[in-house]
């Protein structure tokens, strides 16, 4: 009795290994992974042109994002500047006193 509870103990997991096998291959093939034989050769996909000019137009692509993403990130950084600088509250300290000192000469009748 215990021989065959061991035995199909052992069909199950080598089934279940076999089984495994199989869908982490199927995954591999239909992202596009390199599957290699037992000797480390490439068996599939085999890289072609097509693939090739993909790569380096998406590598461009990303160069491209890259860039222009440091661009905004230095356009936000003076926008930020700009903002939390003390010049900018002196600005309207001054928009402030301006205004205070029209309403003096209206009061005197300069204005």
């Amino acid at each position: 009795m215990q021989e065959l509870i061991t035995t199909e103990l052992l069909s199950v997991v080598g089934v279940a290994l076999a089984a495994g096998w199989v869908f982490t291959t199927w995954i591999r093939v239909k992202h596009g992974y390199p599957l290699e034989g037992s000797w480390g050769q490439t068996i599939r996909p085999v890289t072609d042109n097509e693939a090739k000019q993909r790569v380096a137009l998406l590598t461009q692509e990303n160069a491209e994002l890259r860039a222009e993403l440091g661009s905004v990130k230095d356009r936000l950084a003076n926008v930020e500047r700009i903002v939390t600088d003390s010049g900018y509250g002196l600005g309207n300290e001054i928009e402030k006193l301006r205004g205070a000192s029209l309403e003096n000469r209206r009061d005197e009748g300069n204005a």
